[in-house]
């Protein structure tokens, strides 16, 4: 067509729980103790070609080299459009290891000051990328490396509760 300009849109990311740059709640967070569950999380606007999706949560504020895990999921089927508030792990896609060397969601629990929360969303141009059940940060990025169509991210802070 002459003149006209099609746009396509971009991943995105959000979640009712939290806007991008917002506080998340504590009761996503350490600070709800054992119980504190996933947010929910929506996307929409995979690009064509999506076979599934890779969902990390990442604080590089931590104080440690290259900063902490908090979650892992991957190989997410791409008919998914978002997951659940105390989302369970194994209900869709294969959990890897957080830093807290265990699978599924672990809140935000900064030792000190406020921390940046960053859920980043990429999908892949496969199904499967070939890692294994609690595969780490690292494994999984390195498995899809070569596979990501777009990446969509959601940052959130927290600031533990003084005691």
């Amino acid at each position: 067509m002459i003149g006209v300009l099609v746009m396509s849109a971009a991943l995105s990311l959000t979640s009712p729980a939290f806007t991008e740059g917002g506080a998340i709640p504590s009761k996503f967070t350490c600070d709800a103790g054992m119980t504190n569950p996933s947010p929910a999380l929506a996307w929409k606007d995979a690009p064509a070609g999506t076979k599934s999706f890779v969902l990390i949560l990442h604080d590089p504020d931590a104080p440690l080299a290259g900063g902490f895990t908090h979650w892992v999921l991957f190989d997410v089927p791409a008919s998914t459009t978002g997951l659940p508030e105390n989302f369970q792990a194994g209900s869709v896609g294969i959990d890897g290891n957080s830093g807290f060397r265990r699978a599924g969601y672990g809140g935000p629990c900064p030792p000190t000051g406020s921390h940046h929360y960053h859920f980043i969303l990429s999908a892949l141009d496969v199904a499967a990328i070939g890692a294994a059940k609690g595969a780490t940060k690292a494994d999984v990025e390195k498995a899809m490396a070569g596979h990501v169509l777009a990446t969509a991210e959601l940052v959130g802070t927290y600031q533990k509760t003084p005691k």
